[in-house]
């Protein structure tokens, strides 16, 4: 997996709320046993029309946002089902960074993004961003306002740089667990090979039929 330090790139706006895997990666596009090629299927339903030509529509279609890998939507993004295609998806179709809302709700605060997916994010190397709505808004107000607007991400920092012509900066949160998953590019697997010695040297000393080994 391709270690996130620093990404600079366009942002896009996809401006709904509760976007969910089915409508990232769509339920027919899961008949695949491999893990690649899904990137031109990302938001498929939206993205095309119902004769394949491209739905010049949808949000993320508009030349504006061409060559983006900076993804900005709503709450509660990637809800609904579990499938860890729907960031493959993404991943494949450019993007590196995904930022989403949380909200205050009679007295709780509701995450920007779905836990399964917001997991997902970090075995995929995808830095998954979540601010406060207001910021969010402001966000959504900057790209509207300035075409290719550009965004630092610096994970290091923990902090995101949106280079407009008066820049604004946003520091965000994220567990120092996938911080570290994602600085060093280790998915599940890596982060289980760490430990491949003591792996080792358990096997070769555990006999199955001996129940004090």
């Amino acid at each position: 997996m391709t270690p996130f330090t620093v990404h600079t790139g366009i942002v896009a706006t996809l401006d709904k709320a509760n976007v969910d895997t089915d409508a990232i990666i769509p339920k027919q596009f899961l008949k695949s046993i491999k893990r690649t090629g899904y990137g031109p299927s990302a938001f498929f339903d939206w993205r095309y029309l119902p004769d394949g030509t491209i739905n010049e529509d949808f949000e993320l279609n508009h030349p504006r946002f061409k060559g983006r890998s900076i993804l900005v939507t709503r709450n509660n993004f990637g809800c609904g089902s579990s499938r860890e295609h729907a960031v493959w998806a993404l991943v494949q179709d450019g993007y590196r960074v995904v930022i989403a809302p949380w909200k205050e709700m009679e007295g709780n605060r509701l995450p920007g993004f779905a836990d399964i997916f917001k997991n997902n994010t970090t075995k995929n190397g995808m830095l998954a961003i979540e601010l406060s709505e207001a910021d969010v808004n402001d966000v959504f107000d900057m790209v509207a306002a300035h075409t290719g607007l550009t965004a630092t991400a610096d994970l290091q920092a923990q902090r995101i740089i949106f280079h407009a012509p008066s820049p604004r900066s946003f520091d965000f949160e994220i567990y120092a667990g996938a911080k570290e998953q994602l600085l060093n590019g280790l998915d599940n697997i890596d982060l289980t090979l760490q430990y491949e010695a003591d792996i080792s040297r358990f096997e070769a000393q555990y006999d199955p039929l001996d129940p004090n080994s």
